[in-house]
């Protein structure tokens, strides 16, 4: 489960809630297959299309690159952000976990690129604010990651209304109650770096002089935006 953004945590927490499914049955599965990569060549578009509607389609695009259904107000999106410091801290450990990537500079070297818009899919202080720009449009819901593990019961209620389905208050306890054994499943496994899925996690690693440039540069590109993040709880 890919939590250096959220998003890998945030569809299985979607598909559970869009199916009514149960956290053991998404264990067993292959989620990737459930919400295939839209830029991904596989499986590819032509797959893609054939699936049946409501189709669940995961992306890392930028706002201005994916289809004009959405851009139309014909689809919906859900954007998960989370705090920068957290994020290049775990997508720097991502990139070390990956034989495709193999990345062996340093986290010093690796947050200069990040800061520097110098990774894939380009620069995430972009990103970011393109979609927030967005975040008031009717079908455009934008998520948090730390608002998942500061209360979660809201973003399970957010995610039922916006997609449409129905839930009873049993129903809805239930389901948020799954979503809590997701995320405890997804954040503390075993295959992961220890806490790489906990808010806060830039604590540990970046040194004074880092978080000082840092904050700049995040003040110089951010400043205009009134979008906020906690970077601990």
């Amino acid at each position: 489960c890919l939590v250096y953004a959220g998003t890998g945590l945030l569809q299985e927490v979607v598909y559970l809630v869009s199916q009514g499914a149960d956290p053991d049955e998404i264990g067993l599965m292959n989620i990737d297959e459930q919400l295939p990569v839209l830029e991904y060549p596989q499986p590819g578009l032509d797959i893609i299309k054939e699936l049946t509607s409501p189709r669940l389609i995961k992306s890392h695009l930028p706002y201005r690159f994916l289809p004009s259904d959405l851009h139309n107000g014909n689809s919906k999106v859900i954007y998960m952000a989370r705090n920068p410091k957290d994020l290049v801290v775990s997508y720097y450990q991502f990139h070390r976990s990956l034989r495709t990537m193999s990345y062996r500079g340093t986290f010093q070297e690796f947050c200069r690129r990040f800061m520097n818009d110098k990774l894939g899919y380009g620069s995430w202080f972009e990103h970011v604010q393109e979609f927030w720009e967005h975040h008031m449009d009717a079908n455009v819901l934008f998520l948090k990651y730390e608002d998942m593990h500061k209360d979660l019961a809201t973003m399970v209620e957010q995610l039922v209304r916006f997609l449409g389905v129905s839930y009873d208050k049993a129903q809805l306890e239930s389901m948020v109650e799954h979503c809590h054994q997701l995320i405890d499943q997804c954040c503390n496994a075993e295959a992961l770096p220890v806490g790489r899925g906990r808010v806060g996690l830039w604590k540990d690693i970046f040194t004074v002089s880092m978080n000082e440039k840092f904050d700049l540069v995040y003040k110089q590109k951010m400043g205009k935006c009134d979008l906020t993040f906690d970077f601990y709880l």
